[in-house]
């Protein structure tokens, strides 16, 4: 039987055991240059308190396991705020022990406490693992495309 699973906002003095997940998050979507240092300075301003957001640890035996970086967001068609789980990283060997399930789960009750109406998020068309992670939970499949432009 597994240890206990926590999930909690990452505290400053924490911080920097959540990195090497952060570079393993990037490195299983393929990113070319993953840095540590930029990395760093861009993911602190989701360290609690936040206007940016929040980074979400799932914690087993005091190791991080799995991970979500929340960022505020906005929806102009409802016009309210949401809540963006814009990443979601559960390591390799935690994967189907229900801590992606735990972190969706402390996401809503985020939006909940923020008084937000939903919250929103992507995966790539060939992450099956994920889709098949969040078909189950009853979120619904939007009918948007998603589009980036390198400038």
């Amino acid at each position: 039987m597994p240890a206990e699973l926590e999930i909690a906002p990452v505290a400053v003095e924490e911080f920097e055991q959540l990195l090497p997940l952060i570079a393993a998050y990037q490195r299983f979507y393929e990113v070319k240059d993953v840095d540590d240092q930029r990395n760093r300075t861009f993911f602190r301003r989701f360290v609690a308190p936040s206007e940016d957001g929040l980074l979400l640890g799932a914690r087993r035996d005091g190791r991080f396991v799995g991970y979500a970086c929340l960022y505020w967001h906005f929806s102009s068609l409802e016009a309210c705020e949401s809540v963006l789980m814009n990443d979601l990283f559960v390591t390799e060997d935690a994967r189907g022990t229900g801590v992606g399930r735990a972190l969706i789960e402390a996401t809503v009750e985020v939006a909940r406490e923020r008084g937000v109406p939903f919250v929103e998020w992507s995966t790539a068309p060939d992450n099956e693992t994920a889709q098949r992670l969040y078909d189950s939970t009853g979120a619904e499949r939007t009918e948007w495309f998603s589009y980036e432009l390198r400038v």
